[in-house]
């Protein structure tokens, strides 16, 4: 069974060229959007998911605003909101020591270095300097931890468990 991870959502279509608007769920927009790369729209229109290849891509406000090769017309596009954009996992990349993908951090349990549970990760947050983790507890309180050397002390993908030295003022 293939296993699919989540690009975006297209949420509009934009202008009348057969540009759409997705909100972004990837950790590597700049790799995704790439020219040339084949993204899969999964609709509940169709059983099969449909590859896409990348014609055209640019930022706008907070969406991505994608165009494909062999879609230019607002007519073509239109029935793609509300989609799925994904990658098979065999487009995942490798990467450098101490990098993540947002699929392997959701769902780790956080414990700060002296063994408190603090909770779990349910969603990262690009900030731009850095990603900040948003962790909730079992009271469903909201904690937010930065991604930095100085917070996260080690992160174990396989046992779902991070490690974190939480400055002063954090976990408030």
């Amino acid at each position: 069974m293939e296993k699919w991870f989540n690009v975006g959502k297209i949420v509009n279509t934009h202008g009348v060229r057969g540009e759409v608007r997705v909100i972004s769920r990837t950790d590597f927009p700049e790799e995704r959007y790439e020219l040339g790369n084949t993204l899969y729209l999964f609709s509940s229109l169709q059983e099969e998911p449909l590859p896409l290849v990348v014609k055209s891509h640019r930022r706008h406000k907070n969406f991505d605003l994608l165009t494909f090769e062999s879609y230019d017309n607002i007519s073509q596009v239109e029935s793609f909101k509300g989609s799925l954009l994904k990658v098979p996992e065999e487009q995942l990349s490798e990467l450098e020591e101490g990098e993540f993908y947002f699929h392997e951090i959701i769902e780790c349990q956080v414990i700060t270095v002296d063994g408190q549970e603090i909770g779990v990760v349910k969603e990262i947050l690009s900030t731009g300097a850095n990603d900040v983790w948003v962790v909730k507890d079992n009271t469903n309180k909201e904690h937010l931890i930065p991604f930095i050397d100085d917070v996260v002390k080690e992160v174990n993908i396989d046992d779902k468990q991070i490690i974190i030295d939480p400055m002063e003022g954090l976990l408030q």
